[in-house]
């Protein structure tokens, strides 16, 4: 190439021309030939060569060849685009595969980035599981400290400190010398009504001081801390941003908080927040791993896996945590996720045992085993009880969600500190005098699932025994029920109507507070009464048809606990409405695997009888009552109407907010930005052909231009935004120098035609999990639809509030 540069002025500015002779491309990506190429030195400039103005300082490249901080991440409170993620971490893999044939240390770093998603869930499981235990022997510490000390190690619980004791006899091994109540440590007198009323008293406070410290702990520090977290857990699985909802100080704060609110004695458990505490512990360490911090969907991967490993450690049980974040928490679970869950929940249990927090050698307190088989008829009380875990479950929603939107939109939500006070006064008071409902809802439960053996000192074994048995102690006969076993079914049922009633207003407090074991002490309470009461049945009328066929006199026909813990399942899958899981999960954790088909048919029985009464269960009550944009893959939309009546603009609103490819100004998108809050805008080629070009996101726009107007000279309010392929001419006079954003604008985005179904949307949206979807006629474009349209619509056809979806 020759050329011959001369310097010359006009109008009072200086010009440089540069002739060239021959054709080639330069390195901003345009040709030129033999002609003059003019570029306008400004007084004062850098008086840069012509090849430099053209490649660089001249802003005609790309304004993103150079990736900067910030681009690709969401706002909060906004969802996140699938597609979008799934690509970009595509093109970080094709990269990485590329690189690791150049050299051996980019293929020790791509092998590293491989193995780094495996290193997460073990690192994941093992904060899990140790925060379990933890949470666990804390709990069992606390809650024996409202009735008494151990003199010996203050920091036992009551089955730690009899444990160590060498005085506690077998005759007496209800009572444990170095175990002391607070009325026999302060006065010296274990019985009598002083002694009684003093216990009562402490008894109460010590419960209002736990929960008013969980309370005020939740407000001060970490208000995202309280609930149970899954329906959030589940709208951010979805692709929801909720920022600080998964962080540390939420951690934190949530595991002190829990082990506090549980200690109270309030109808609450700790395996629903237990699910989040893990959530937190996957967001933790995904912040340590760029493959995961920046792309959000690789994220959601990791929190799906973590969940599992949460309900592995809440309940003991790996393979029924695995499928209880397939079937009700995730959104999105390739298989790669399912193997990690099942890693991570593996490596959660064995961190969980080695820690050994029930001291039994197992992982979970309720394990059980029974010694006689289940027969036919007792399908006919399963399935009872079946139906009353689906009408619980039906009542439990209906009441708990009137009482939380009555206490949103009343001065009882201003004062969640003195809700959660009265509550506890409330159940502390009602709960002493009953021996079913002082003691911690785990031991009620591990109790009511257990078989009556020769050495159970329970109320519930007091039956007549007779003496001329000659039978082994693993097949103890039906035995007529003693005055014990009446005075408790008295208990048991005074205790089911207060768990039913206060279980409605606990749920939902500004505290950590789960629902699994309330929901299964109802359902286990009204199973071992049912239980009971068959057992009775069969050993006084055996010559009764339905139970002469499998019920001869002197057998050990009926087992109680089981009818317990097929209650138990029955009232979870009526609030929960899980099937699968849920069956797994109890036969995990009791260790009744030949008791799969009651649980089954228990499960699936409420399941129907919920459903009857609505489709929700408890979760997804509460994402609808909070506005959440959660587009639940279980909903059916059969309604005949079509993407021009859901897009917008709609007739009554002003036209769409849209962006041209070379024709809007810097001022232009910072005035647009500006006046509206839509989270991106639809590139045309012009306003009059209105022909579809590209997608841009509001966030990436916004970000763009104050980067340029920092760090490169001559970008202004006037200066020409162009998204075009080619690079902008040089204007004749010194015009503002343009700006190129090419690189953030989305050359494919989803559209439809306006005669799309909406039947077809709302799969779309579900299956793909997009952000928003254009509409176009003949490549025109006529509108957008967003996630908030899809959602509103649906509501509105189910005749309900389409303002209640208040998040994008």
């Amino acid at each position: 190439m020759s050329g011959e540069l001369q310097f010359h002025t006009s109008h009072g500015h200086y010009w440089a021309s540069y002739s060239v002779e021959n054709r080639r491309p330069d390195l901003a990506g345009f040709a030129v030939s033999s002609t003059s190429v003019y570029v306008c030195l400004l007084e004062g400039s850098t008086g840069a060569t012509p090849s430099e103005e053209m490649n660089g300082t001249g802003n005609l490249m790309d304004f993103l060849d150079e990736p900067f901080p910030d681009v690709g991440t969401y706002e909060d409170f906004h969802t996140i685009d699938w597609l979008r993620e799934k690509s970009r971490d595509t093109d970080r893999h094709r990269k990485i595969t590329t690189k690791s044939k150049e050299s051996y240390w980019e293929l020790i770093k791509s092998l590293l980035d491989a193995w780094s998603g495996w290193v997460v869930m073990l690192l994941i499981g093992m904060l899990t599981g140790t925060l379990a235990g933890v949470i666990d022997l804390a709990v069992d510490w606390m809650t024996d400290l409202k009735e008494g000390v151990c003199l010996s190690a203050l920091y036992y619980s009551r089955e730690q400190c009899c444990w160590t004791s060498n005085e506690t006899t077998f005759e007496d091994r209800d009572k444990c010398p170095q175990w002391q109540k607070w009325a026999e440590l302060m006065t010296g007198h274990s019985e009598g009504a002083g002694a009684y009323v003093l216990n009562y008293f402490l008894y109460v406070l010590w419960a209002l001081l736990f929960s008013f410290l969980a309370v005020s702990l939740v407000r001060v520090f970490a208000p995202y801390a309280c609930g149970s977290g899954i329906p959030e857990i589940k709208t951010i699985l979805s692709g929801f941003i909720i920022r600080g909802y998964l962080g540390k100080w939420t951690l934190l704060i949530k595991t002190v908080t829990l082990v506090l609110a549980v200690s109270s004695g309030l109808s609450l458990g700790k395996e629903g927040p237990l699910v989040h505490v893990a959530c937190c512990c996957g967001n933790l360490f995904c912040s340590l791993f760029s493959k995961y911090s920046k792309n959000e969907g690789k994220r959601r991967e990791v929190l799906s896996a973590a969940a599992a490993a949460g309900v592995s450690v809440a309940f003991g049980a790996p393979i029924g945590g695995v499928l209880f974040s397939l079937e009700e928490v995730s959104y999105y679970f390739p298989l790669k996720t399912l193997w990690r869950s099942f890693f991570a929940a593996l490596v959660a249990a064995f961190t969980l045992r080695a820690i050994n927090p029930f001291g039994n050698s197992r992982l979970v307190l309720f394990y059980v085993e029974y010694h006689t088989p289940w027969y036919m008829a007792e399908l006919v009380p399963f399935i009872l009880l079946g139906v009353f875990g689906g009408l619980w479950g039906a009542l439990f929603i209906r009441g708990n969600i009137a009482w939380c939107r009555r206490r949103k939109t009343t001065l009882l939500g201003k004062y969640p500190v003195l809700e959660v006070i009265v509550i506890t006064g409330i159940t502390a008071v009602l709960a002493f005098p009953n021996p079913y409902t002082r003691r911690s809802t785990s031991e009620l439960i591990s109790e009511l699932f257990n078989d009556c053996g020769a050495l159970e000192s329970s109320q519930l074994c007091d039956y007549v025994n007779n003496p001329n048995m000659s039978r082994p102690v693993d097949d103890i006969p039906d035995r007529p029920a003693g005055p014990g076993v009446y005075s408790a079914l008295w208990q048991l049922a005074l205790a089911l109507i207060f768990k039913i009633v206060i279980t409605i207003f606990t749920f939902g407090m500004k505290i950590p507070s789960g629902l699994f074991i309330p929901s299964m002490a109802v359902g286990a309470i009204a199973g071992r009464i049912v239980g009971i009461a068959v057992e009775q049945m069969a050993y006084h009328h055996h010559d009764w048809i339905i139970f002469k066929n499998w019920c001869r006199p002197g057998a050990d026909c009926v087992t109680p606990g089981l009818y317990a813990m097929v209650g138990a399942a029955a009232c979870l899958g009526g609030v929960t409405r899980m099937t699968v899981s849920l069956v797994v999960i109890m036969f995990e954790l009791t260790g009744g695997l030949e008791y799969i088909v009651p649980l089954m048919a228990a499960a699936v029985t409420s399941k129907w009888v919920a459903d009857a009464f609505g489709k929700e269960g408890i979760y997804e009550s509460h994402i609808q009552l909070n506005g959440y944009p959660y587009l639940d893959v279980r909903d059916e939309f059969t309604h005949r109407t079509l993407a021009t009546d859901v897009m917008r603009p709609r007739r009554s609103e002003p036209p769409l907010a849209v962006l041209t490819q070379d024709s809007t100004t810097v001022e232009d998108v910072e005035t647009l930005i500006k006046d509206t809050d839509y989270n991106g805008f639809p590139v045309v080629v012009s306003r009059e052909s209105e022909r579809l070009i590209g997608f841009v996101q509001r966030r990436e726009l916004t970000v763009a231009i104050k980067t340029a107007r920092q760090k490169q000279d001559g970008v202004v309010s006037s200066s020409v935004v162009y998204f075009t392929e080619d690079n902008p001419q040089v204007a004749e006079a010194c015009d503002p120098q343009p700006l190129k954003l090419r690189r953030i604008l989305n050359l494919s985005p989803f559209t439809v035609t306006d005669h799309t179904p909406m039947e077809t949307v709302v799969d779309i949206f579900r299956k793909l999990g997009l952000r928003q979807c254009l509409v176009t006629r003949s490549g025109r474009l006529l509108g957008i639809i967003t996630k908030k349209d899809v959602l509103r619509h649906m509501a509105q056809m189910m005749n309900q509030d389409p303002e209640s979806i208040m998040f994008n």
